[in-house]
This record gives C-alpha cells, structure tokens and sequence, in this order.
C-alpha cells in the first residue's frame, strides 16, 4: 500500500503520531478500481471517502435529457465522496462516481470515520479541513461558471488539476467548463494560434 502518500497527505492539515495514524489505516482499505468503473451511482447514498492513490476519478451529474455534466476529478492526492451531502447528510446521491482511468484507492466508510473520530479526535480537524476546501473549491467553481468566459473557466480547470489534461479525454474538461467538444476544440486552437 502506499501508506508514504497518505501518510504526506494527512501531514499538510495535521500532525497524527504513529499510534493515531495505525488507527486511521487500520479503518481504511485499500481498493483497486478498472477504468469506466461506478464507484458511487445517482440514486445510492455516498458511505465513502476516497483518497486516489493512483488513477483518476470524475464526479458526474446526468441531467433531464441524458447529457452529462463533469463537476469535478479526483487525481492523485485528492479525495473525493462523490456527492459530499450525500455523505454528510445520508440522503440519495444525486452524483454519480467513475474512475477514468484504473484508480488505486483508499476508503474509509462514514461508520469508520466515526470510529476514528473516537479513537483519534485529531482527524475531526482533519476532514474538517477537507470538507471546508471542498466547499470553497465548489462555491469558487460555481461563482465562475456564473462569471467567466470559457476562457476563463478553463484557465481555473488548468490551475486546479496541472497535467490532467494531457491524461482524460478531453470531453471531459469541455463537459466541466460548459462547453461543446467542438468549442472546446476550436477554443484551443484560438488560444495555440495568439500563442504563436
């Protein structure tokens, strides 16, 4: 398992001794997942958090005419329930969860995250602090898309996930700045052309 990954990631909020980190991974597990694979589905209430080890994941809503609507991807280093109320709240999921690539993962249930909280009262201020930037990552992501051009949206794609671009396809990053395939196309075609 790649515990170095996890155990770095847990070190940029807090700063667990050994015997607290022991309690966290002995409550999570490790989990392999085929690309295309549905790891949470609109309907089913979210139970996990999911730190992506290796792979990538992309949270996904299906609107009324079966077009789809990227919200968010979860590369390396990030973790992800697919739908946070969801999780929080236990009502039924109105996201939807797929790995875009084969994805390595660590999981932690909801009733393992409240064992934990009891054991290690320090990752209460862990997942605090995750789910207060999931929050202000999507209030930022909503006040764009409301604001900026494509452009614009698509430079805040670019900042968020640095080399992801090069990884999915690039449906993906059209459907999650709002734009056609064919104007996402054209749009870096445009933006290649003033560069030259």
């Amino acid at each position: 398992m790649h515990e170095d990954a996890i155990v770095k990631n847990l070190r940029r909020h807090i700063d667990p001794t050994k015997e607290e980190t022991a309690a966290f991974l002995s409550l999570a597990m490790a989990r392999t997942v085929k690309r295309k694979e549905l790891l949470l589905q609109e309907g089913d209430v979210a139970r996990q958090q999911f730190f992506v080890m290796e792979g990538c994941l992309r949270t996904y809503t299906i609107d009324a005419t079966g077009k789809e609507h990227v919200l968010m991807f979860a590369p390396e280093d990030w973790w992800c329930s697919g739908d946070l109320y969801s999780f929080l709240s236990g009502q039924k999921s109105v996201n939807n969860l797929e790995a875009l690539e084969a994805t390595t993962l660590l999981q932690i249930s909801k009733d393992n995250l409240d064992i934990l909280y009891e054991q290690a009262p320090i990752f209460e201020r862990f997942f605090r602090i995750l789910f207060q930037n999931a929050f202000v990552f999507h209030q930022t992501r909503i006040s764009a898309n409301l604001s900026q051009p494509a452009e614009g949206r698509y430079e805040l794609f670019s900042n968020a996930y640095p080399g992801l671009e090069t990884r999915i396809p690039q449906k993906y990053i059209a459907s999650y700045i709002g734009v056609t395939p064919e104007f996402f196309s054209q749009m870096k075609a445009n933006k290649m052309r003033k560069k030259t």
